[in-house]
């Protein structure tokens, strides 16, 4: 229980369903950030009261340093090194899905189950009904093992249908705002995270599609493929980023929409992951390639997707999860696309 309305609901719909439910609060991140107050302190007594009113058990499990270790430092490296990494994945595979999933094993669990909008059955992972909702992509690295006992009683649910049902209960976390920015840090910047954590960056040329030097970036790790705010170049035309060179600490950047460097038919990638069977390079799928992203029709062979249409601004470090419809086949880690 994350102190929000969607896991204070699914303790509430599975203590109904006969369920012998017990509320778990992750403290996973504490720190305060010059700026910014966590807000795992509110979040804490928000869980707890909503376990209280629901008369169920409640506990905390201190996940703080298998977080920093396995999300945060991973998160750090991957800017590091140019990728534009996505740490709610690496929280579901690592501490979500494998740490409080064993965890709650060993303390005598049966299930466990989370607030996501997405379905399982089997072992598979489906899509949530709501659309607009659906965070199947952000669970494509969950094993099936985990799926196979694990319940997502908000899955063929919408937030509206979420957020009456939590008011009809009187569950106190109704009409709270659902959490934004970076996984149990809150909702603190990402550029404003990075400089407290790798400190100030040197500043570097920015490049156009001419090879020209039109302005000065404050840190190329800041960047990301296809961004066009924040680059503060003057000229009046909007600017793409479409590379980086992290060496030679250069971003790089177009006006024009249509630069082939923005999009892509062919994307690579690495740390391929299967939640059942692998996909077979005869079938056609659907891929998205950021979460908002809207899926497109594709093959995969040999660690690579060969897309029907093009995207843009497919970045390094992001995954593209692979569907077969409403089924969440797997995916990768995107190494670059062309």
């Amino acid at each position: 229980m994350s102190g929000g309305v969607d896991s204070s609901l699914t303790a509430a719909l599975l203590k109904e369903q006969g369920y012998d439910v017990s509320g778990i609060y992750m403290k996973n991140w504490t720190r305060d950030i010059p700026g910014f107050v966590c807000p795992w302190k509110e979040d804490y007594k928000d869980a707890k009261a909503v376990a209280v009113s629901l008369g169920i058990p409640f506990a905390v499990f201190d996940f703080e340093t298998d977080y920093r270790q396995a999300v945060v430092d991973y998160m750090l490296d991957s800017y590091r090194h140019g990728l534009t990494p996505n740490p709610d994945i690496m929280c579901n595979q690592e501490i979500k899905f494998k740490l409080f999933f064993s965890t709650a094993l060993s303390n005598g669990a049966d299930l466990i189950a989370t607030g996501h909008y997405a379905r399982t059955a089997d072992g598979k992972l489906f899509k949530g009904v709501d659309k607009d909702k659906d965070q199947s992509y952000f669970l494509y690295r969950v094993n099936s093992d985990s799926l196979k006992r694990t319940l997502f009683p908000l899955g063929n649910l919408t937030k509206a249908e979420v957020r009456k049902l939590a008011a009809d209960k009187g569950l106190a976390t109704a009409d709270k705002p659902d959490s934004q920015g970076i996984c149990f840090v809150g909702e603190v910047g990402i550029k404003q995270f990075l400089v407290n954590e790798l400190g100030e960056q040197q500043p570097g040329q920015i490049i156009d599609q001419h090879g020209q030097v039109i302005g000065e970036h404050d840190g190329a790790i800041f960047y990301t493929i296809g961004q066009r705010h924040g680059l503060k170049v003057g000229g009046g035309l909007p600017y793409y980023v479409t590379g980086k060179d992290m060496d030679k600490n250069i971003v790089y950047v177009t006006s024009d929409l249509n630069d082939k460097k923005l999009w892509s038919r062919r994307v690579y990638l690495t740390d391929i992951w299967w939640i059942n069977n692998p996909a077979d390079d005869e079938q056609t799928y659907q891929v998205k390639t950021r979460y908002r992203a809207d899926a497109v029709n594709c093959r995969f062979k040999d660690n690579c997707l060969y897309l029907d249409d093009e995207v843009r601004a497919v970045s390094p470090g992001q995954s593209a999860v692979i569907y077969a419809q409403d089924l969440v086949l797997g995916g990768g880690i995107i190494r670059y696309g062309e």
